[in-house]
């Protein structure tokens, strides 16, 4: 015949059960913070999860625009290589 638990067993289970649901809620909120700066794309809040922006879409948005060559780096032209 199995052991008994010793007696209040059951409700430190419960307690570290509610413990454990309280850190994961917690958890979930400091992921999910707004950042202070907005999105770079739609200018909504930015989030942990996708920082710099607000979602995965502004995101893959961004990403596209620097694989489509629609950002550049402005230079400027240098005399020697002109006179080349």
């Amino acid at each position: 015949m199995p052991a008994k638990p010793p007696a209040g067993a059951g409700r430190r289970k419960a307690a570290s059960k509610e413990a454990v649901k309280q850190a994961v809620k917690e958890a979930a909120k400091e992921s999910v913070k707004v950042s202070a700066k907005p999105c770079p794309i739609c200018g909504k809040p930015a989030t942990a999860a996708s920082r710099p922006f607000c979602s995965e879409r502004c995101r893959d948005v961004d990403l596209n625009r620097w694989l489509s060559n629609s950002y550049t780096i402005p230079a400027a032209k240098d005399d020697d290589e002109d006179a080349e």
